[in-house]
């Protein structure tokens, strides 16, 4: 008997261990699996940000219907549009030929490079890189719809101002979307390839002096606005992320900055006195 005793109580120690070692792994802690976990790359409820191709590196794109600027609007990125030369105005850029698309006393700045069609300063080289934009600005656009990522809700009755969110769908019931009340924001929970995507049918509006608050490891790179119609972001705003409207933005009032940047399908998008920031990849 106590040969056997001796032999086994080894044995039963290996198998407890293995026994262990098996729980471990299994993942038993009640805090949710290790790819929700923060900072685990998991993009959350929202899936992965949409791919946004050749109009990454835009500030600006105004679709078929060109972009205009008054007063000392600042662009970090390239813009462009479809449309000819002419139908941007109010902005110089600075890619070393020194093309000037009508300031008209309005010296607005684009650090890249303005992609429109002819007449010059517009090329057909440049149409051609403004054609490949308008398509990447279609397929995110269908890519954020609720068509394609379903399951959004309204978490205000249409109003997101005094809310914090976290990643996920959000869907205006009403059809509008509205950043009026007071500041949104938007916390990651230490996540940061968290994603957000706000699908409106109609518009969005982000009010006078109203804010998005970047919370928990929060990138601008990954929020994202499908716009059925058009978005208006008023004076001395600050808006967070890449906006893709089917007619057009607005940034009228003045002073507003928006981290992220501004698409359009069909209409034009129109700066005063903006600040544009283009996120990092």
């Amino acid at each position: 008997m106590n040969n056997f005793a001796n032999y086994s109580k080894p044995r039963m120690m290996l198998m407890v261990l293995a026994v262990a070692a098996l729980v471990a792994g299994c993942g038993g802690s009640s805090g949710g699996s290790p790819s929700s976990s923060p900072g685990s790359g998991n993009p959350g409820p929202a899936g992965a940000a949409p791919s946004l191709g050749a109009v990454a590196a835009f500030g600006g794109f105004g679709g078929s219907g060109g972009i205009t600027s008054c007063g000392a609007t600042k662009i970090t990125g390239d813009i462009g549009t479809t449309a000819a030369a002419t139908l941007v105005t109010g902005l110089t850029d600075q890619n070393g030929f020194g093309d000037a698309y009508s300031p008209a006393g309005c010296p607005g700045i684009v650090t890249g490079t303005i992609i429109t069609d002819v007449p010059p300063p517009g090329t057909v080289a440049k149409k051609v890189i403004a054609d490949a934009a308008a398509l990447a600005t279609n397929n995110a656009y269908l890519d954020t719809s609720p068509a394609s990522r379903p399951g959004g809700f309204d978490p205000g009755a249409g109003e997101l101002g005094a809310l914090t969110l976290s990643p996920g769908i959000y869907q205006s019931a009403g059809g509008s979307f509205a950043i009026t009340l007071v500041d949104l924001t938007l916390d990651a929970g230490g996540n940061a390839d968290a994603v957000w995507v706000f699908q409106t049918a109609s518009t969005l509006v982000v009010g006078t002096g109203r804010s998005v608050i970047l919370a928990g490891g929060a990138q601008a790179k990954n929020v994202f606005w499908h716009v059925g119609s058009a978005a208006t972001i008023n004076g001395g705003a600050h808006m967070v992320g890449t906006i893709i409207a089917n007619s057009g933005v607005t940034f009228p009032g003045g002073g507003a900055t928006l981290d992220g940047r501004a698409l359009s399908l069909v209409s034009a998008i129109s700066y005063l006195n903006t600040t544009v920031n283009v996120p990092a990849p």
